[in-house]
């Protein structure tokens, strides 16, 4: 379980990062796979340096140019404390990139590289597909206006559901996991959302098969 918690990081980290073509994937070995992850790690910290280092700004600014206000006091302290959950979520990208390489070493690396590689390839190849799905599993939202990291989670977990076999709970739970680590402060209970909903579509739709079945009726190509 470990090997594939570590492969489902590596995959979803790596994914901006790594070629989309199959063929050019599987030539990659496990340290581009690694150098992949912590490179998106350390773009993700350097952008949360930046905004929380605007922010700051900011705030310091209204409080300079206003009369102390309430109102403006309570916005500045707003920006403050944004800046400093930015500036926590920075530390914390740069501490899985220091870690990740040890936390390798501890697993079976051929077995993070395989299944990381499965989750890469099906992704890449299938994503037409996946996106259907979950666009058809979204309600008054766009996959599209997701953040980057949201989408990939989501695409991954469909993946694993509809094309290698793990188990819907692992995967939702899986997904949930890893969501709390690198998405925003709710996004793991969105993501969650979707892939029930995602779930029920299937279940729905193989309902209606096995009845069409039944009846005699052809089922939906």
């Amino acid at each position: 379980m470990q090997a594939r918690r570590m492969a489902r990081e590596l995959a979803l980290l790596g994914l901006s990062q790594l070629p989309e073509k199959p063929k050019k994937l599987q030539e990659l070995d496990l340290d581009d796979l690694l150098q992949a992850a912590v490179k998106t790690l350390a773009a993700e910290a350097k952008d949360a340096l930046e905004t929380a280092s605007d922010e700051l700004k900011r705030g310091s600014q209204r409080l300079v140019d206003t009369d102390l206000v309430a109102t403006d006091l309570e916005s500045s302290r707003a920006m403050v404390d944004e800046a400093i959950d930015l500036t926590q979520t920075a530390i914390n990208r740069l501490a899985h990139a220091v870690e990740m390489p040890e936390f390798l070493q501890m697993t079976n690396q051929k077995e993070v590289r395989a299944f990381a590689m499965e989750l890469l390839t099906n992704t890449t190849k299938h994503r037409a597909e996946v996106d259907s799905v979950l666009e058809s599993a979204m309600v008054a939202w766009q996959l599209k206006r997701l953040a980057r990291i949201d989408r990939d989670i989501l695409r991954i977990a469909v993946v694993e559901m509809d094309y290698l076999g793990t188990p819907d709970r692992v995967a939702i739970n899986e997904a949930v996991e890893i969501a709390k680590r690198y998405s925003g402060e709710e996004g793991f209970r969105f993501i969650n959302g979707v892939l029930k909903r995602v779930v029920d579509r299937h279940t729905e739709g193989q309902g209606a098969e096995s009845q069409g079945a039944a009846e005699g009726k052809p089922t939906p190509q």
